[in-house]
């Protein structure tokens, strides 16, 4: 391949994101408190209400016992009913507006990722593998929603029921509220202590590991022919088993911590119910005794209060997972932008575009360019000089920085030196206006899994079929298209059922139909056979004189005097 571009490899090689970056990100998937509190009111009042049924439910029970007027008990009886009902209620409210919430944010979250990525696609992430970006952009994403769901939330609303239930217990008995207090954050302190021994290093690599493994998926499922046709099948299936077994074994360690997690607060739940009959016995038959209803309900209320206290170290578990898809998400689309991936111009600059004709003159004096993280330049030292009708023919060995320039001219890279359109300096321009007159044919076009014609639509959404089916016989692909059965005939995933030669055409097609007045044209030659590569680059150099467009041919195989006005040479590749 002619570029020194970075190779990724399964797992991302950026670098590891700052805390700055993460509570971004975090910021991103909160949901802003108008939306926000109504669940979390909600959620409070269904614990409280839970916690409500049980004490009334005591109360009742005991006080019955004593076999009162029965209009003594009327009042219990509607609290009953009442907390019963409410506590339904309010837990159904709570599921459908903190979901809610959480499912419009996710929305806003998703916009905001793509937004930020935007300025470092395609070049700023090619240290990043396919599948582990896909991974990092879907499920890591996705799981940033239970920040506000199992973390948040969870957290407020068992801290208020905390408080209020201990406040409660210790106005009928102060010292069931102290031993309720002490065993609930005894209870909090170990629980919490155990989950992180036993699984806060599966929780943080959960995420890294699923990332590897769809990378791992991805691989193979792309690769599918290649592996099977050179035997390398069954190793790469290994591979992937491995990952696999390493995100189960972490996954079963992390319900390890979970299980005991579980175990401690049942313990201290039991706990906080032998306390209260230790201080609230004696208290039946002290001076300021109190009664057997309000006994009942100090003894029972722990109970409730430790199923809605369990949610404490279950959020903490889940907080550490969520924060370790905040930091890949925030590492693949960090908040500073690398220097070498170019930035929107100043307002001041905005005016310059109206200075770059439809057929711009395109100048470059001693231009370099390097890739993101690359310490030594892909490129540099390329002068040349491009006008209408121009068919110029960059040549250079393998390695060079060929399709690093290319992917310079489109924005996709900053440079240094002097890149001109009509005399404007690029860098004054914004890069979408760049790439509106300097269009790239690359070296492996991307198609959709989709129709000839919806891969041709894009570059012009308005063609018709006879301007499609136009466009394809200028490129040589008119009658090829009639074989296949038309339009509607299907190219297969990143064009499987075309041949390399082919894909090029159809790229070919695209920028004609989007009308480039400056056409960059990256190794058409390379994924074909030596008398179809002579044959296409005749094709696409004749198509562009009979416009009259500019042409930057970028190849490192010969090209015949006659189909060209100019040569220009990259002085080898860049160390």
């Amino acid at each position: 391949m002619s570029d020194s571009r970075p190779s990724a490899s399964t797992s991302t090689s950026t670098e590891a994101a700052g805390p700055a970056e993460v509570r971004a990100v975090l910021r991103l998937a909160q949901p802003p408190a108008r939306r926000f509190a109504p669940g979390l009111a909600a959620g409070v009042l269904s614990a409280f209400f839970a916690v409500a049924l049980l004490a009334s439910s005591a109360w009742l029970i005991t006080r019955a016992a004593e076999q009162p007027p029965i209009m003594f008990l009327s009042m219990a009886v509607v609290g009953v009913r009442a907390f019963a009902l409410g506590r339904s209620a309010f837990r159904y409210l709570e599921r459908l507006a903190s979901h809610d919430a959480a499912f419009r944010q996710l929305a806003d979250l998703r916009l905001g990722v793509f937004a930020r990525i935007l300025p470092l696609a395609p070049a700023g992430l090619g240290g990043t593998s396919r599948g582990d970006l896909l991974s990092r952009l879907v499920r890591d994403v996705d799981d940033l929603q239970d920040f506000p769901l199992r973390v948040v939330q969870p957290l407020a609303t068992a801290g208020i029921l905390a408080i209020v239930s201990v406040a409660g217990v210790w106005s009928v008995l102060p010292a069931a509220g102290l031993t309720l207090a002490l065993t609930l954050l005894a209870a909090g302190l170990l629980a919490t202590f155990a989950s992180s021994a036993l699984s806060a290093r599966s929780e943080r690599r959960l995420a890294p590991l699923r990332g590897d493994l769809a990378g791992e998926v991805l691989e193979v499922v792309e690769n599918l022919d290649v592996l099977t046709a050179f035997g390398a099948l069954d190793a790469r299936l290994a591979t992937l088993a491995a990952a696999d077994d390493r995100l189960r074994r972490t996954s079963l360690r992390r319900s390890l911590g979970v299980g005991v997690q579980g175990a401690v607060l049942s313990l201290f739940a039991g706990l906080a119910t032998v306390a209260a009959l230790w201080v609230g016995i004696p208290a039946l038959s002290g001076p300021a005794g109190i009664s057997g209803p309000a006994f009942a309900v100090v003894v029972l209320v722990p109970m409730a209060v430790f199923e809605v206290f369990g949610m404490v170290p279950l959020a903490l578990g889940v907080w550490r997972q969520v924060h370790s898809s905040a930091a890949r998400v925030a590492s693949a689309v960090p908040t500073v932008v690398p220097v070498e991936i170019p930035a929107e111009p100043t307002v001041a600059g905005v005016g310059a575009t109206a200075a770059v004709g439809a057929r711009p003159v395109l100048e470059l004096t001693d231009v370099g360019a390097r890739w993101p993280g690359a310490l030594t330049p892909g490129v540099s030292g390329i002068t040349l000089r491009l006008a209408p009708g121009d068919r110029v023919h960059l040549a250079g060995p393998s390695g060079a920085g060929k399709t690093t320039l290319a992917q310079t001219l489109v924005r996709f890279l900053d440079y240094t030196g002097s890149y001109r359109l009509d005399g404007v300096e690029a860098r004054l321009l914004a890069p979408a206006e760049v790439r509106s007159r300097v269009g790239l044919c690359e070296q492996r076009p991307w198609l959709f899994d989709d129709s000839i014609r919806q891969n041709l639509l894009f570059a012009r959404e308005t063609a018709t079929d006879d301007d499609l089916e136009a466009v394809l016989g200028r490129v040589g692909l008119g009658e090829w298209t009639a074989q296949r059965g038309g339009l509607d005939a299907r190219v297969g995933e990143r064009g499987a059922l075309v041949s390399g030669g082919q894909a090029q055409r159809i790229a070919l097609a695209r920028a004609l139909l989007a009308d480039f007045p400056v056409l960059i044209v990256d190794e058409p030659t390379a994924n074909v056979d030596e008398a179809q590569g002579d044959l296409l680059v005749r094709d696409i150099l004749a198509t562009a004189k009979e416009d009259g467009r500019a042409v930057l041919l970028i190849s490192h195989t010969p090209v015949p005097d006659d189909l060209i006005t100019a040569r220009v040479a990259v002085p080898g590749p860049a160390r």
